[in-house]
């Protein structure tokens, strides 16, 4: 009886712990459809007649096809503070038939942050950048870090969350089986159990870390001119390395003045002005 007791009261603190830390650890999100959806997760602060309003508005531009008017309802929400997969996703479908190539892939980016695992998403996606000028060959990655980063994105932050606080559950039932269980073949399955859980809540929990870090991390961004020249130093009349065009995807590094140290995906490195790209 002692021994449940201890093992009951642990559970319930590290329960407690990690719920409060779970609370903030990323963004909730839900499946975008191909087609548009009702704003089901989309909760305002305050005025949420008029955004329903807008949302609607824009769902019913999209499907006359007057795409701009479709973008601006969808901004409009975002300008209200609503965060979605499903509302980034719908205004990239609008952006992208409306020829804003590099706004699409913008929004598409922003959509698969949230829902990493949406094929919907990650489709247009590929579907968009396919589109772009650039052809730039990608450093490979080693393949287990490749492997583990498509494992990674199959649930989201959140999912991966619940999912420790599931395992460590688990974990602490196979421990009172072990240690009150009074046949040996159950203790033996209990420790077991345990060891496994524990290795599973190791790794998810480690995923769910990984995908607030790269939430967090604004560093990635977008060109949004069709044309703009990188160059040598921050400086106009610097030599010109390279040339990206709109929808290129770069990683942001220093800033000097209006100025943005920036890598491309082969590893180049240059300076271009703030003002062309966008940050994901």
């Amino acid at each position: 009886m002692k021994h449940l007791l201890i093992c009951i009261c642990l559970l319930t603190t590290l329960l407690t712990a990690r719920g409060q830390q779970s609370d903030g650890s990323a963004a909730d999100t839900a499946a975008a459809e191909p087609t548009i959806e009702t704003p089901d997760e989309l909760t305002a602060p305050s005025d949420d007649l008029d955004c329903d309003a807008l949302w609607d508005q824009a769902n019913t531009a999209y499907l006359r096809s007057d795409y701009r008017c479709a973008i601006r309802d969808y901004e409009a929400i975002l300008n209200r503070g609503f965060r979605s997969s499903k509302l980034y996703y719908n205004l990239g479908n609008a952006c992208f038939k409306d020829d804003r190539l590099g706004e699409a892939i913008l929004n598409y980016r922003r959509a698969r942050l949230l829902a990493p695992g949406d094929e919907d998403i990650r489709y247009n996606l590929s579907v968009a950048e396919s589109r772009t000028k650039d052809r730039i060959e990608t450093i490979p990655e080693f393949f287990l870090e490749e492997w583990m980063r498509t494992l990674r994105n199959l649930l989201s932050g959140t999912a991966w969350t619940m999912l420790s606080l599931v395992l460590l559950a688990l974990a602490f039932l196979c421990a009172l089986f072990y240690l009150l269980a009074g046949r040996l073949s159950l203790r033996k399955g209990g420790f077991y159990g345990m060891t496994a859980c524990l290795a599973l809540f190791v790794v998810a929990t480690l995923f769910a870390a990984a995908d607030r870090s790269e939430t967090l991390d604004r560093r990635d961004a977008v060109v949004m001119s069709s044309a703009v020249s990188v160059k040598s130093s921050p400086d106009r009349a610097a030599t010109d390395l390279f040339v990206l065009h709109e929808g290129t995807v770069l990683r942001t590094g220093d800033s000097l003045g209006d100025w943005t140290e920036v890598t491309i995906a082969d590893g180049r490195k240059g300076w271009l002005e703030s003002r062309h790209i966008e940050t994901i």
